[in-house]
């Protein structure tokens, strides 16, 4: 018998500024959630008023994590030191390995569409946090769809689900990443393994996990099993099934660095100051 995932933990959004004045929801990375490893931090971004986001997040760092940005709707536009350049568009996906180091924009488009997604933090293992960065980028049309006929959608960006395998491969830490789209009063179910964390985050309508109902916006940690099984509230529901095998090792963070030691993290500091950071 599989063991079905109960809730362990339940974590409202906290609202927060970042980069140059985005207005934005933090799900993990905060007091109340620090991390589910290998999952560093978690953002929902978006709004109606371009003053809210259009500052963008200028060139910045990144070092010994992956981060991944998946847009809902609007687009934003990516340029790095490694010499990659791109607009992700409205269900498109980057994913973005920082390893050695690299500096990088994401900047917001006017283009008349309301602005709304996500950006997850990966930790990358110990052994990979050096390794040459590198850059993926995914169009709406090429990340796999599941549909069923009783209104299921689900998006597979990272993972497997139902035998059907995701657009991003070649994974540092492995894990699954699905978007999920439930007409009202349905059942979904997922297969995970036992040794991997998952988190569910309800961003719109409501569900049941459980016998216990939770209305969004909200992330429910769940405890270890095998079976993810959610069933929608009578809006429906919409939501993000994250999942992954832990790491276990030290982390020490510093902003946009994540190493395993804090001299790692000094060296860090010495080389962006230095010029040296981009190898």
């Amino acid at each position: 018998m599989r063991k079905i995932r109960k809730a362990a933990k339940v974590v409202r959004p906290t609202a927060m500024q970042e980069g140059a004045g985005v207005l934005l929801k933090r799900v993990i990375g905060t007091n109340s959630l620090s991390y589910v490893d290998p999952f560093l931090l978690l953002d929902h971004f978006g709004s109606d008023e371009p003053d809210d986001y259009m500052k963008g997040f200028p060139d910045h760092p990144h070092r010994g994590i992956e981060t991944v940005t998946y847009m809902l709707s609007g687009s934003s536009k990516h340029r790095d030191s490694e010499g990659n350049e791109g607009i992700i568009e409205s269900g498109g996906v980057q994913w973005m390995t920082a390893g050695s180091g690299i500096i990088h924009e994401e900047m917001p488009q006017l283009d008349g569409e309301k602005l709304e997604g996500f950006q997850l933090w990966v930790n990358l293992p110990a052994k990979s946090k050096m390794m040459k960065p590198r850059y993926r980028e995914f169009k709406k049309d090429e990340i796999p769809k599941v549909e069923k006929h009783s209104g299921e959608r689900v998006r597979v960006i990272a993972g497997e689900y139902e035998g059907i395998e995701g657009a991003i491969t070649e994974l540092e830490a492995a894990g699954g990443f699905l978007d999920v789209d439930l007409p009202p009063e349905e059942g979904f179910k997922c297969q995970t393994s036992r040794s991997d964390n998952a988190v569910l985050y309800i961003y719109e309508g409501s569900g049941e996990i459980e016998g216990e109902r939770y209305e969004g916006p909200v992330l429910i940690v769940l405890e270890e099993g095998e079976l993810v099984h959610f069933v929608s509230g009578t809006r429906g529901a919409r939501f993000l099934l994250i999942f992954g095998e832990p790491l276990d090792e030290p982390i020490a963070r510093y902003g946009p660095f994540v190493m395993n030691t804090r001299e790692e993290i000094a060296t860090a500091l010495e080389e962006l100051s230095k010029g040296e950071f981009v190898k």
